[in-house]
């Protein structure tokens, strides 16, 4: 009988059927894909090497039928060429993604649709549709290549009836330089069968392969054509760890091919936290509202700007700055309050602000909250039903007697080391670590001095020579000057204040050095209504180059930069669309479009693309394109935190399509106007 595979969870993807990343990266065999997808927010990177090509590669499973990641290959027996970068090995990029068209049933395969290398230089460009099926420990695929994929030519193009272009394929795409979307080639040219099976042994960590490919290595990229005794090959991939598996094949009939692939569940990143207890319901009161207020942070994670009493109502007025859901505040605070608050109190009201602006009030009946709150303790298994009725409404004004009113002045700092890295170029890997030094001074609720000065301890930016050629004003590719100039260097120094303008709307002013290669004044305006799924910003700023040795010096070039942009929560699969329109900092004119995904354990997903008039004078491509991962420090601590960090990887320094390098970001900042995930999060606050 046929069986339906299963999806795997991504806490155990190795030795898993039909889970294995291929040599390209990607779910699939070794040089073939398949029709397969990771689980719903797994990162898999993979190394593989079948000489003469290295392979490095990146994947994100997004969404459960998009796949997506980017890829080096390095081939070791081609250089770059001496005026470059001596005797380094040649080094190609190159992205890929795979659509899910048809899920697999007990009667019909799993059906997807795959473009490799489609974005980069194309020299691996290559288009397939792929069917796989399960049956008992056996996962069989078929597919149709055009491209690399194709090279075998099982069959004429299928779709030269259309038009006798489709017969041929160009031999290069992607634009003259590469870097383009290869639509001039994509499903042109003869095509290849190509396919395989994966056997789940006994032995449960081991998984053997065997695939016929569609690839003749008669046409290799460069010239670079490979001797190739026979179509099949075979593989093994064999669990070491839940996540981690080792890879090895013989393929082409005389080559040998290793690998290894690790992967992360990026959805489900959470850890055991030990945060201080909440306070018991019964405790005895505090000496004074400002002893309260001390606790609410302490404990509770508000920073509180004042507590005032308005009849029935105990209204704080704070900033979130420990806990990412705010359910986990609010219960903490009330038990806090519970303690304190007279007998007249009804309501608890948290007024939440950040850096001065309004975000939200959620109001809590104090009765319901008690009896919830013993029911938890009580470890009853309805609580949660008792008490999920918090009601959530725009910022409000001031009100009330005033029980206590902070000094929002305030100084705060932090160090810690911090790892600067650059890969694929010319220059191979560059890396350089700091340590950095931040610091903070609050003028009052809305205004604050910023400051960050790094330090570099241990780098090989000596290897930096690569200039990449570039007709527009160099306003990023200095960046290795920049980065080798000088061992200590001021990144930030700027002032930055906010305002609330009214109703929606809110607006931020900055001014001083801004980020490492640019000093400057600018503004921002963002309209954003309450629990909407679209906001819309725009920022002006006028901008002079920096000093290579990141001080208070200046270059002659300066310009005007601004964006209008538009936030689009579409609804699909959590997918939030930024659309930005305007001038950047070479003064070219375009368009960025940025696709992201953020999973119930904070972790992001983006990619984005920009595009503008630059034309020719863009360098490499006609565009520029990233990809980058924001992850909570509080999936990775036992402490709860709201901090993050970012990882992004962009193909090139370019100098089209540049953007200013803003700290800051009122769309950010406004986060708590949107109500997105306070329920989904509310159970966890009795846990």
């Amino acid at each position: 009988m046929a069986t339906a595979a299963a999806p795997a969870s991504a806490a155990g993807l190795a030795g898993e059927l039909g889970t294995g990343q291929g040599d390209f990266g990607g779910v699939g065999l070794m040089q073939t894909p398949t029709a397969r997808m990771a689980p719903e927010g797994t990162m898999s990177v993979s190394w593989s090497r079948t000489p003469p090509y290295r392979r490095y590669n990146v994947f994100f499973q997004p969404t459960e039928w998009f796949e997506g990641g980017f890829r080096y290959v390095e081939v070791e027996n081609q250089l770059f060429g001496e005026s470059i970068a001596g005797e380094r090995a040649y080094l190609d990029k190159g992205f890929d993604m795979k659509l899910r068209l048809l899920r697999e049933t007990r009667y019909w395969p799993q059906l997807a649709l795959g473009f490799r290398d489609v974005g980069g230089t194309t020299l691996f460009g290559a288009e397939y549709l792929a069917a796989s099926k399960r049956w008992y420990d056996l996962d069989f695929t078929l597919g149709l290549g055009w491209g690399y994929l194709g090279n075998q030519a099982d069959v004429d193009s299928p779709f030269g009836w259309i038009d006798s272009r489709f017969d041929e394929r160009p031999r290069r795409a992607g634009g003259d330089q590469g870097g383009e979307f290869a639509l001039d080639a994509l499903f042109r040219g003869p095509m290849a069968l190509f396919g395989g099976v994966e056997w789940q042994t006994p032995w449960q960590p081991l998984v053997l392969q065997l695939e016929v490919e569609g690839n003749d290595y008669d046409n290799e990229p460069r010239d670079n054509d490979q001797d190739r005794d026979s179509r099949v090959n075979l593989g093994a991939r064999l669990a070491l760890s839940d996540n981690l598996e080792l890879r090895a094949g013989w393929q082409r009939g005389n080559t040998a091919m290793a690998g290894v692939a690790w992967n992360l569940d990026l959805a489900g990143l959470r850890q055991v936290k030990n945060d201080p207890a909440p306070m018991p319901l019964e405790a005895p009161p505090r000496e004074s509202w400002a002893e309260v207020a001390d606790a609410l942070e302490s404990n509770a994670g508000m920073r509180v700007a004042s507590i005032r009493q308005d009849g029935r109502d105990l209204r704080v007025t704070a900033e979130p700055v420990t806990f990412r859901h705010l359910p986990q505040s609010e219960v903490r605070a009330a038990r806090i309050l519970h303690a304190q608050a007279g007998p007249e109190v009804e309501t608890f009201r948290f007024r939440w602000q950040e850096r001065g602006l309004p975000m939200r009030e959620d109001v809590h009946d104090r009765a319901a909250f008690v009896a919830a709150a013993r029911d938890a303790e009580a470890e009853t298994t309805h609580r949660h039903g008792i008490y999920a009725h918090a009601r959530l409404a725009p910022g409000t004004g001031e009100r009330g007697e005033a029980l206590h009113v902070a000094d929002p002045r305030r100084f705060q700092w932090g160090l810690g080391p911090r790892l600067d890295q650059n890969f694929g170029g010319p220059d191979g890997y560059l890396y350089r670590l700091l340590a950095e030094l931040n610091a903070e001074y609050r003028t009052d609720a809305n205004g604050w001095l910023s400051a960050g000065v790094t330090a570099t301890l241990l780098d090989n930016l000596d290897n930096y020579e690569y200039i990449a050629e570039s007709r527009l004003p160099r306003v990023r590719t200095f960046i290795g000057d920049y980065l080798s100039e000088s061992s200590v260097g001021i990144e930030n120094l700027q002032y930055t204040r906010t305002a609330h303008l009214g109703g929606s709307w809110f607006a931020m002013g900055y001014g001083g050095l801004l980020e490492m290669m640019f000093a400057g004044a600018g503004g921002e305006l963002l309209y954003r209504p309450f629990d909407s799924p679209f906001a819309l910003g725009a920022d002006l700023n006028w901008v002079r180059q920096r000093d290579f040795d990141q001080g208070f010096g200046l270059r002659d070039y300066d310009t005007w930069t601004g964006h209008l942009t538009a936030y689009v929560e579409t609804g699909i699969e959590d997918v939030l669309a930024k659309v930005s329109v305007g001038r950047y900092l070479a003064g070219d004119v375009g368009g960025t479009l940025d696709l992201s995904r953020e999973f119930d354990s904070g972790v992001r997903i983006g990619a984005w693309g920009t595009w503008t008039d630059a034309g020719d004078d863009f360098g490499e491509g006609g565009f520029d394109k990233g990809l980058y991962l924001s992850m909570p420090l509080d999936a990775f601590f036992t402490r709860s935190s709201r901090d993050r960090a970012a990882i992004a990887w962009q193909p090139l320094t370019r100098d089209g399509g540049a953007m200013l390098g803003r700290r800051h970001s009122l769309y950010e900042m406004t986060h708590e106007r949107r109500l997105d995930g306070y329920w989904e999060a509310y159970p966890r606050t009795w846990d």
